[in-house]
């Protein structure tokens, strides 16, 4: 976060660098005329220093400007652009510090190349304008590659969650139940719940989860499982073990207002799949499962029950597990809802050590209806209607990407989003498949999981006699003609 302050003196530390750089004076020729020391002057152009008047006018004299010019947040044309960058809320969006850059470096970036980095983050803002993407999108893409620059595991709150089942006592019980889960609350915390108020509020129906620090109340809306009750309660005690204040009430962040909230939110949230799923045990289970020769759905489907979690904690939780304990970190997690008559959408991703193929498309394209995601959602729509809420379907699949040698496993679950819905909710976790993944999960080899060759969307796929096809292969058909309008150009 570069503040009002920061922001005051990078603007004139580039001024200064800018000027003694046309003038082509060292640091020590500008210091013996100025009287200013290298050491102040090296600060004062990186942003950490901001002289006083005696100084500054020393330093008008000699770089050739006036006093005016070098305190305004104006500058020349080339400089202008960079200033309105370092003076706009939008230097802001994206938090450097979390990523190990300091104000000065990146002052220090813009400096070398200005016209080009300036040139470059202009069409950023023209690329959020024209697809509409908000200070939201840009903390929500900033916390993946957050989690990614990670591997998405955090010792710390591995330690934080190991510590809490021993002190209280609840390393040996699985799954935690909601009621121990409650009862914490209660009496560590002096939080009480409330399972009714919510749900007799028309428009906060949708809601999950409210925390009321006047009434030191949590409010759960009733109409959910109890895995997912007690991630709101698991999350709940995680805000308050780590002493986290800057925090979001509600369960999902509508608008954060910063980066820090939501990666206070995503920290109360992994203490939480930590809490529930404590890392030596998910550790057995995925050694156990991975040694079977045979895909195995029930040994899958087992987890669910033993941790009494949501089918996107278990996978999401994997995404902590495998990299750092099976050096398997060539993946990613997909979330898709929707039905095949209002279509399909991903509404949450994260991709590991790279950008995976599958991924969210903007532009309102068809994804591949061969991904196992879309296909199990079409299976869950066919269920007869008494078996549509006994639980989560689960498949495997290898997904080879056409004209690539990329090959996932991909390991679905599905289920209806809810009783009065006819749109389905899927999650995925993606392995590519290499001698890593191969030497762990022996079962990948079992010739019951279907393999398909797949695309990103239909738009863009050049497969032929696809017969799961959604639409035309708009996006190849005009790249064709494009080809086929330079060929006769170049035959002229």
């Amino acid at each position: 976060m570069i503040t009002e302050n920061e922001s005051v003196r990078l603007i004139f530390g580039l001024k200064v660098r800018n000027l003694r750089q046309q003038r082509n004076l060292s640091y020590q020729q500008l210091s013996d005329a100025t009287k200013i020391t290298v050491s102040y002057l090296h600060d004062i152009e990186n942003g950490k220093k901001y002289p006083k008047t005696d100084k500054i006018l020393a330093l008008a004299k000699v770089l050739g400007t006036d006093y005016d010019y070098l305190v305004s947040l104006t500058g020349d044309k080339k400089l202008q652009p960079l200033i309105d960058l370092l003076s706009t809320d939008f230097i802001n969006v994206i938090p450097w510090d979390h990523f190990g850059i300091a104000p000065a470096s990146l002052l220090e970036l813009f400096t070398n190349t200005p016209d080009k980095v300036t040139a470059f983050i202009s069409t950023l803002v023209k690329i959020s304008r024209a697809y509409h993407l908000s200070r939201e999108n840009f903390y929500t893409t900033t916390l993946r590659s957050y989690q990614d620059i990670h591997d998405n595991y955090f010792e710390d709150l591995e330690a934080a969650a190991a510590r809490f089942r021993e002190e209280a006592d609840i390393n040996e019980k699985l799954p935690v139940s909601v009621e121990v889960l409650e009862q914490m609350l209660k009496e560590k915390h002096n939080i009480h719940t409330d399972r009714k108020k919510l749900g007799s509020i028309p428009t906060l129906n949708t809601i999950r989860s409210y925390f009321s620090t006047a009434k030191q109340t949590l409010y759960i809306n009733k109409q959910f499982s109890s895995g997912q009750e007690a991630f709101l309660l698991a999350r709940e005690l995680g805000f308050q073990f780590l002493g986290i204040t800057l925090r979001p009430y509600e369960t999902i962040v509508q608008r954060p207002s910063s980066f820090d909230l939501l990666l206070n939110n995503f920290r109360a949230s992994y203490f939480a799949a930590a809490l529930l799923i404590p890392e030596e045990h998910v550790v057995e289970d995925i050694q156990r499962i991975s040694a079977n020769d045979r895909w195995d759905p029930a040994a899958w489907l087992h987890l669910l029950d033993k941790y009494n979690v949501s089918a996107e904690m278990l996978l999401q939780r994997l995404t902590n597990i495998l990299p750092h304990h099976f050096g398997i970190g060539q993946l990613f997690f997909l979330r898709m809802s929707g039905d095949e008559k209002s279509g399909y959408e991903i509404d949450k991703e994260l991709h590991l050590s790279q950008l995976h193929n599958p991924h969210a498309n903007l532009v309102n394209e068809h994804y591949c209806r061969r991904w196992l995601a879309i296909r199990m959602m079409q299976e869950v729509q066919r269920l007869p209607e008494k078996k549509k809420h006994k639980g989560f379907i689960i498949d495997a699949q290898i997904s080879h990407y056409w004209q690539t040698h990329n090959r996932y496993l991909c390991i679905t679950l599905a289920k209806p989003r809810s009783r009065n819905s006819t749109e389905t909710v899927s999650v995925t976790l993606g392995l590519l498949l290499d001698s890593s993944l191969m030497r762990l999960m022996r079962f990948v080899n079992d010739e019951s999981i279907i393999t398909r060759t797949v695309h990103t969307t239909c738009e863009r796929c050049s497969i032929q006699g696809c017969k799961e096809r959604a639409m035309h292969a708009t996006y190849v058909e005009k790249k064709q003609q494009e080809q086929e309008i330079r060929t006769a150009l170049d035959a002229l």
